[in-house]
């Protein structure tokens, strides 16, 4: 130890840095800096487009009258969007032809129910004559929701910013005039959303009739999550099993439930509704209920 207010000095020479060893270290900075810049480039370069290419994928798998793929990026990434693009070409043309063929087929059935309705006034009045009309009406009926589903195209209505509230509401109280037990649970404030009143009417008023035909009761709620509206269906019915909760969506899919003459129907109603739902942007899903019964949730975008 140093005795008190005793100084200790130290002289040290700094030997000066050689301006070669200076030039070194600021160009090897500068390569590092442009390395980085170069990897973050390189890396934007091939996961930008691989974004976009699963956003426009995704939409592709839900809405196959999405845009098409865009072709940048690199020679990977611009081929399989090509073919992307030329697989779904393909899958329209192939649905097109389906869709001109069922509405053909449907179409020339109606002159030879018609015939065979006219002739049925020729049979003596009674239970036969009643039971062939009720086949026929059932048969016409099948066509009806068959043209409508093969020429079903909710793209070309103009889109408005509706009410989604108001219309829910109004769809109850119609069927609760007509003596059935549906009722609107949800918020009473206004909630707009930018879709086709027409079709998504449709929509509804199929939901509610199917739950009406299954159920005592049915009651329609909606809430709001994030950007995303959610309007939920809910009856007191007896369900649908778990392995057919995806198969009802299926074009002339019918469950168990609704192949007997009372509750009739073709199996197009979901099928339908489905279109017309991811044609807006939203899906469409059914699940059972733990306290029983069935509900359909409808996503719409906000």
């Amino acid at each position: 130890m140093l005795p008190q207010n005793d100084w200790l000095n130290i002289t040290a020479t700094i030997v000066p840095t050689s301006f070669g060893l200076q030039s070194f270290l600021f160009s090897l900075e500068i390569i590092v800096a442009v390395a980085v810049i170069f990897f973050l480039w390189t890396i934007n370069r091939f996961t930008k487009p691989l974004h976009k290419f699963t956003k426009a994928a995704e939409r592709l798998g839900v809405d196959l009258h999405s845009e098409p793929l865009p072709i940048y990026g690199p020679v990977a990434v611009r081929a399989t969007a090509t073919a992307m693009n030329k697989m779904q070409e393909r899958i329209q043309d192939l649905i097109q032809a389906r869709t001109q063929m069922l509405a053909a087929i449907s179409h020339d059935l109606r002159t030879p129910i018609t015939r065979l309705k006219l002739r049925t006034q020729y049979l003596d009045e009674g239970e036969l004559q009643q039971k062939i009309i009720k086949d026929l009406d059932e048969m016409e009926a099948m066509i009806s929701e068959t043209l409508a589903f093969a020429r079903e195209d909710s793209r070309s209505e103009q889109r408005v910013n509706l009410d989604i509230v108001s219309m829910l509401a109004s769809l109850c109280e119609d069927f609760a005039d007509t003596g059935q037990d549906v009722q609107y649970i949800g918020p009473q404030t206004r909630v707009l959303i930018n879709g086709g009143s027409v079709s998504l009417r449709r929509v509804f008023t199929n939901v509610i009739d199917n739950a009406c035909k299954y159920a005592g009761s049915v009651t329609v709620d909606l809430h709001a999550e994030g950007d995303e509206v959610h309007i939920l269906f809910d009856d007191n019915g007896p369900g649908i099993a778990n392995a057919q909760l995806d198969k009802v969506f299926m074009p002339f899919y019918r469950g168990e439930h609704s192949r007997s003459r009372e509750t009739g129907g073709t199996g197009l109603g979901l099928a339908t509704a489905r279109d017309i739902i991811r044609a807006h942007g939203g899906d469409i899903r059914l699940s059972n209920r733990p306290s029983g019964g069935l509900r359909v949730t409808v996503v719409l975008p906000g």
